[in-house]
């Protein structure tokens, strides 16, 4: 039987990964789930995916990409002299109102980070651009940093503990990193 040919597969792949991180945790990640979710033979996640870490980092820097080129697009659009707690600030807001499952699934796939090595190179590209992204606004490379952290810990706070969003302590948070 002739191989079929599918140029598309390897990115479905990649899709089928993200979409069964995103429905049952990394925990569900496995070559068998991915081929089902793609509905492509086993075969196809090992040929274009050696290892399940190859299709992790391949899963998380596409939506490592998508992330940045968010932000790009907030920080563009944001007013330039909008005070940067307030932006930020704002920023969390709508985040956090916007789709809940994409952005636990990006946190998820961050924190995996922590256990596999192979994806600690695709956070820290995330996190440094990231900050170079704010340097714009606060002149400083450390500054911006420090902004980063914070704004991904008070996300990552908001989601672990469903505590509701408190706009004013948000940006009083924001406010003390920010000056």
């Amino acid at each position: 039987m002739p191989r079929r040919y599918d140029p598309e597969r390897r990115q479905r792949l990649i899709d089928a990964a993200i979409t069964v991180v995103g429905e049952r945790g990394i925990g569900a990640l496995s070559h068998r789930a991915v081929a089902a979710a793609a509905d492509v033979p086993l075969g196809s996640t090992t040929y274009h995916f050696a290892t399940l870490d190859d299709l992790l980092v391949a899963a998380l820097e596409q939506v490592s990409a998508e992330w940045v080129a968010d932000m790009e697009r907030w920080e563009r659009d944001t007013a330039a002299g909008m005070p940067l707690a307030e932006a930020m600030t704002a920023l969390v807001e709508r985040l956090l109102e916007g789709d809940r499952k994409r952005l636990e699934l990006e946190y998820e796939l961050y924190v995996t980070a922590l256990r596999r090595a192979p994806v600690r190179p695709i956070v820290a590209a995330y996190l440094d651009d990231t900050a170079a992204l704010l340097v714009r606004r606060t002149g400083d490379l450390s500054a911006a940093r420090g902004v980063v952290a914070l704004f991904d810990g008070l996300l990552l706070q908001l989601l672990l503990t469903g505590r509701p969003f408190d706009r004013a302590a948000v940006r009083a948070a924001f406010e003390r990193v920010t000056g």
